[in-house]
């Protein structure tokens, strides 16, 4: 596949997940949405949870992981791209780990606690059996304006 489909591809796909960060941002959560594709088809989607289910592994990554799971009846995600519009934390990237997702494409950087680079390295650790590939920085801006905007608010 040419890198401009690809590109594409990417884009489309993480419109989608930004879509799932609003609709969490809508219900009080911090606005972080995930898409799980195979073969370019919807596999599974998920935002972030935590707060309305009192649950603090429900991460919008973890949320579509589950999902996927059940629907391909395999906990291994084989050949799939989880995008994300945040870069997953050291708990989610465990579980992608676990699950042998191929990819992940996440927009925005995090800073704080971010697994694929920017604190930790762990999708694509030398230590670990499987490795992912990333790419960053898809509709960036975008996303991190989403969250820019959920804390200057919530500060308020």
């Amino acid at each position: 596949m040419s890198n401009t489909n690809q590109n594409k591809r990417d884009i489309h796909w993480m419109q989608h997940a930004i879509q799932l960060a609003k609709h969490a941002e809508s219900m009080g959560e911090v606005p972080v949405g995930a898409v799980l594709v195979k073969d370019n088809t919807l596999v599974a989607e998920g935002w972030n949870q935590p707060i309305s289910g009192n649950d603090p592994t429900a991460h919008a990554e973890i949320m579509a992981l589950r999902t996927a799971a059940q629907i391909l009846k395999n906990y291994r995600l084989v050949d799939t791209t989880l995008y994300v519009t945040l870069e997953p934390c050291s708990m989610c990237a465990g579980a992608l780990i676990h699950a042998r997702v191929k990819r992940v494409v996440f927009a925005t950087t995090d800073p704080r606690t971010g697994a694929a680079g920017s604190v930790f390295h762990i999708l694509n650790s030398s230590e670990l059996n499987h490795k992912i590939d990333i790419q960053q920085g898809v509709l960036a801006h975008e996303c991190s304006q989403l969250l820019t905007n959920f804390f200057r608010n919530k500060r308020k």
